[in-house]
């Protein structure tokens, strides 16, 4: 087993897992506490793992200090039985369309998912045994676990709650309404209809990977003005053709373009090519402005239908507080669209909104809702739950890479040490003890740099995360600071949203830039601090607190007495193709194979 640092709970303790689609994840609760949420990916190293997720549920065990038999409840995110239902009546529908892929299917479903029960208990057994008589197993709707992880951990009493993403059983959007220890479910979306599905299938046929890069299509997007010709003309053919939306946030998709219901491929790409007068990109093509431009009318579109369900979500509940879950509520553009329209007074998403989360969502719907416990649990929600790297752990670090330099710091001199060195211009891997939970680094896990150095974004992409170069980073910036760079109304602890640069800090672009190419667009100062500012003049903002982070704005507080500014560049601790670090050994070789120039680990700096 990985090493931890035990902590000793009492109390009714609760496993949420979810598994065998992507981001597999294992959540342990005592009573309404969340002791820890980890992916399998961290320790995997598989992008997106989507196998049981027994390393998770082993450290979650061991991190408490119990053993299996100790759950009193396992909660698994969905229902298998639904979900086939909804898989044999959509292949009876369509017959004989898609026959060999069925074919293909069913023994497969009929082996493993359709008997999760069993293959639960088996893979549960593999880990320790368990007394299944004492310890319940359980399974929620996947949409449920959406809407519990989101409402659960907000600070609401009572709000709407919407989740949209690809499809659970049958539902692909719902409105819920949330009160007290209920969740009611209002109205919902059905499969095939699907915003998640239609993204994914735009992330197809732009060559991404479906259901781990649909935030390259959103990063791609504001590379084509949206007033642009190219732009409104593929809007209005995907609104003509693609998509029947209506305004009340219902909608339908004209099947005859889309595959995802009947084979291993998510769309019909020669009806999508002859539609769009664009070929099918993979992944080795180059990028240009036309695909762009095609991500640019998906984006708009979709937040058309995410404010469109919202309202109706409104009307319906007549909620001040809206809850946003499910995998399209990562979409932080359409995320800041929503709050800027100010159709509610507040809006909580918790940082894995995806389907990592629907482990958590199990295990707080079987607390709240099974279990009918009461709610009293109005705490802010804490991201900073996973796997938690101890001294000893830096230490057989240290003593097994002894031809590298590292020294053991006082907490005040090392912040003076690592502030000096990023307004050098110096790359910095920062690792601090629990790992965030959900797909964004938050400050546990990051690389950090200076957002002021021109040629940054380039550096990080190219020689350190090995990525594409259009990607844009994003800024950690000092709570109280915020504004003073940003056109920001309310904290934004978890990047979930995206902010317009305040006019002062802009640059005047030249009178041709609509009309540049990505990799012009690209190389265009565009800001005094050019390494998180989008081609928009956007950014997604983490904001930083003392209580929230307290060694992070630390070191924040003494970059800004270096440099005047309280602003850095924060990525995740990772490179293409991986998942982010985890451990202290995993942070030591992404390090030493990039060229990141300093690693802090805890309290110890490494050098090369």
């Amino acid at each position: 087993m990985l090493s931890c640092e035990k902590v000793n709970f009492a109390g009714m303790y609760i496993l949420g897992i979810s598994a065998y689609y992507h981001d597999s994840a294992a959540v342990l609760l005592q009573d309404a506490t969340i002791l820890v949420a980890v992916q399998e990916e961290r320790f995997t190293r598989i992008k997106n793992d989507a196998s049981f997720p027994s390393n998770a549920i082993q450290y979650c065990i061991q991190k408490a200090g119990i053993e299996l038999k100790d759950i009193d409840a396992i909660t698994f995110y969905d229902k298998p039985l639904l979900k086939f239902e909804r898989i044999v009546e959509t292949f009876l529908a369509i017959a004989p369309k898609g026959f060999r892929t069925f074919v293909q299917f069913v023994p497969l479903w009929l082996k493993e998912k359709l008997f999760l029960k069993s293959l639960l208990k088996k893979e549960l057994h593999k880990i320790a045994p368990i007394d299944l008589k004492k310890t319940k197993l359980l399974f929620t709707e996947h949409h449920l676990s959406h809407a519990a992880a989101c409402y659960f951990t907000s600070t609401f009493k009572e709000a709407a709650i919407v989740t949209i993403d690809g499809v659970g059983e049958w539902a692909t959007t719902s409105i819920c309404y949330g009160s007290g220890t209920h969740i009611e479910v209002i109205e919902e979306v059905r499969f095939p209809d699907s915003i998640g599905l239609l993204y994914s299938s735009f992330t197809y046929f732009l060559g991404f990977k479906v259901n781990s890069a649909e935030y390259k299509v959103m990063g791609l997007a504001p590379y084509a003005s949206r007033n642009s010709e190219a732009v409104q003309k593929f809007y209005l053919l995907i609104k003509n053709n693609l998509i029947h939306c209506l305004e009340d946030g219902s909608y339908r998709l004209n099947m005859d373009f889309f595959s995802f219901h009947y084979a291993l491929h998510m769309i019909e790409a020669k009806k999508w090519e002859t539609l769009f007068g664009l070929k099918r990109r993979v992944e080795t093509d180059e990028l240009n402005i036309m695909h762009a431009a095609l991500a640019s009318a998906l984006q708009i579109i979709v937040e058309e239908m995410v404010y469109n369900i919202c309202e109706n979500a409104k009307k319906l509940t007549g909620s001040d507080n809206l809850c946003l879950s499910g995998g399209v509520a990562l979409n932080c553009v359409a995320n800041s669209m929503l709050a800027q329209k100010k159709l509610f007074k507040n809006i909580f998403i918790q940082p894995a909104a995806g389907d990592a989360g629907g482990a958590l969502g199990a295990a707080l719907a079987t607390h709240y809702i099974y279990f009918n416990n009461n709610r009293n649990h109005w705490a802010v929600f804490d991201p900073y739950l996973g796997y938690s790297i101890d001294e000893n752990e830096v230490k057989i670090l240290c003593k097994t890479q002894a031809s590298e330099s590292y020294t053991k710091y006082p907490e005040n001199d090392l912040l003076e040490i690592v502030a000096k060195a990023l307004a050098a211009g110096k790359i910095v891997g920062w690792v601090q003890g629990p790992m965030e939970w959900g797909p964004r680094a938050l400050g546990n896990r990051s690389i950090l740099a200076s957002a002021t150095v021109v040629d940054m974004q380039q550096k990080i992409n190219l020689q350190i995360k090995k990525r594409e170069g259009f990607r844009p980073f994003a800024p950690v910036v000092l709570e109280e600071d915020a504004k003073n760079y940003f056109e920001i109304d309310n904290a934004s602890p978890y990047m979930m949203y995206t902010f317009p640069l305040i006019p002062e800090i802009r640059k005047n672009l030249p009178a041709s830039f609509e009309d540049f190419n990505i990799n012009q667009k690209l190389s265009c100062h565009k800001s005094n601090f050019p390494a998180i500012t989008h081609v928009d003049f956007s950014a997604r903002v983490q904001t930083v607190n003392k209580e929230q982070n307290r060694l992070l704005y630390l070191l924040l507080q003494r970059y800004k007495k270096e440099t005047g500014d309280a602003i850095l560049v924060n990525t995740s601790f990772n490179v293409r193709g991986e998942p982010i670090v985890m451990n202290a050994q995993q942070a030591f070789e992404c390090f030493k194979h990039t060229d990141m120039d300093l690693l802090v680990i805890n309290d110890t700096l490494f050098r090369k």
